[in-house]
């Protein structure tokens, strides 16, 4: 498959993580260390107890991103930057965590001494810099973030992933973290890493189809906007399922101006011309993958890999094999996406380059509280869930299904956490208010992809997510991207056809 080759420059904290993590490259991939430890490890034909600091599965840091508000414009830039570069600060210390597992075993204070004591003095630095940067911009910084510097290690029986259906309080720490240990040479790679030697996903995080109630999901984020009493229309534009092989690991919205802001590979349909260093007029002036030609807007999600050993365009690459996102990339067999209306009334036109981010790519340590992909199988479509992959029985397809924020502030495209700017709406259907409701956007993706095999607590051959590496490939990580770059001619066609209760394309 191709690549985006656009030349872009690497931040300097980019290539730090980079050096990093090219100490465990081999095989033409980063073979990640198994983070699932033992309770135990077999030395010279006896059992020792291994030390507490030995069982930490992965590190969950405050999302600082997140509770930040009222950022000046002219620091927006800079802000972002340095919580880009939190993010690759958190997986160069996750890569440490996963190379030094002899020294955990021997050390019970290694992780914290080592590893979390001095993430929380880099992050410290970082988070000064933010505020010194909103104050001089005219802003005024909250002085709690400090708070927010220190990071935990999370044992693999205590993540917070926080699903609906069980998986994220079990957190893959069930099934075989204590039959396999950390591997014959104490490194890691044969246990709960499905024998590629990744961590993730593990049994724990599939679940078969039939196994589901039907509606039980939580639709508490507005999964149908839509309804009798409102704007019933729909207007669907097609624009392929990345024929083009249009890849990379950066995210405009949330890390503009950096390369792999990501720290996984995104698929991209609509917009030709969608990476980290894309102006508003980069995206005006791009080609587009869809079929109506007024449409530029950039729609993108995380690939899914299936972890069969193939070795992609991206196998030492961040964002992919370097940061153990290993595996075949799956396109999608279909992609649809649809915008519908309101149930209260009419919708309006979303302003050019509106910016909208859905789900959220650390909920496995951040909780579930913005997660919003619903995963399923075609013929079981009332049977949804958050926290798990489906395991789908021969002839269905996964499907992969999110559903948009529907209410806009009526003033801004963006805003400091990329969140406030939007909302769900309300039970009754309804905006919160000062809140206006906006065509919603749902994007339904189905994949071909062969069911895994889930014995005596293993899965062989398992589809995942790309995530953040500490993030180990959880389905509730999975969120999606959107920016308006529609012109107006057909951003006013959209909403009639809507507001007139219609179904267009």
């Amino acid at each position: 498959m191709g690549r985006n080759t656009r030349k872009r420059r690497t931040p300097l904290a980019t290539k730090i993580v980079a050096g990093a993590a090219a100490l465990a490259v081999g095989g033409g991939g980063l073979v990640w260390a198994n983070f699932y430890a033992s309770a135990h490890e077999d030395h010279g034909g006896h059992n020792r107890t291994r030390s507490a600091g030995a069982q930490v599965a992965t590190i969950d840091c405050p999302d600082v991103g997140q509770k930040i508000r009222d950022v000046p414009d002219r620091a927006r830039g800079e802000v972002d930057g340095e919580l880009a570069t939190m993010d690759s600060q958190i997986t160069n210390a996750y890569q440490r965590l996963a190379t030094t597992r002899r020294a955990q075993a021997g050390d019970s204070q290694f992780v914290q001494n080592s590893i979390l004591g001095p993430l929380k003095d880099r992050r410290k630095a970082i988070i000064d810099r933010i505020q010194l940067e909103i104050n001089r911009a005219g802003g005024k910084a909250d002085d709690n973030l400090d708070e927010l510097a220190g990071c935990q290690g999370r044992p693999a029986d205590q993540q917070n992933g926080g699903g609906q259906n069980g998986g994220g309080q079990n957190g893959g720490g069930q099934n075989g973290d204590g039959q396999n240990g950390d591997g014959q040479n104490g490194d890691g790679q044969n246990g709960d890493d499905n024998g590629n030697g990744v961590a993730g996903p593990v049994a724990d995080d599939f679940v078969d189809i039939n196994d589901v109630q039907p509606n039980s999901r939580n639709s508490r984020n507005g999964l149908a906007a839509n309804g009798d009493g409102g704007s019933t229309g729909t207007f669907a534009t097609d624009c392929g399922v990345n024929e083009n092989n249009l890849f990379n690991s950066d995210n405009l919205i949330a890390a503009p101006g950096v390369d792999n802001g990501a720290h996984h590979t995104h698929d991209y349909v609509g917009n030709q011309d969608n990476d980290a260093f894309s102006s508003d007029e980069d995206l005006a002036n791009a080609d587009t993958s869809c079929q109506n030609q007024g449409d530029k807007s950039t729609y993108y999600w995380p690939v899914l890999r299936l972890q069969d050993g193939t070795q992609e365009f991206d196998a030492n690459d961040q964002g992919g094999g370097a940061e153990g996102n290993i595996g075949k990339i799956l396109k999608p067999a279909q992609a649809e996406l649809k915008f519908v209306g309101s149930q209260q009334g009419d919708v309006v036109a979303m302003p050019k380059f509106l910016r909208i981010i859905t789900g959220d790519a650390k909920s496995f340590t951040n909780g579930d509280a913005n997660a919003n992909t619903s995963w399923s199988c075609s013929g079981f479509e009332d049977r949804q869930v958050t926290d798990k992959y489906p395991l789908c029985p021969e002839g269905s397809q996964v499907l992969r299904t999110t559903n948009f924020q529907s209410c806009w502030d009526g003033q801004n495209i963006d805003s400091a956490n990329h969140r406030d700017h939007m909302a769900f709406v309300q039970e009754d259907g309804s905006c919160p208010e000062g809140f206006q409701a906006i065509p919603q956007l749902q994007v339904r993706l189905a994949y071909d992809i062969p069911t895994p095999t889930v014995e005596n607590g293993q899965v062989q051959n398992p589809y995942a997510v790309d995530s953040f590496p500490e993030q180990l490939h959880k389905p509730i990580t999975d969120h999606n991207d959107f920016i308006n770059v529609m012109d107006e001619d057909l951003m006013n066609e959209v909403v009639d056809c809507i507001n007139r209760g219609e179904d267009c394309q």
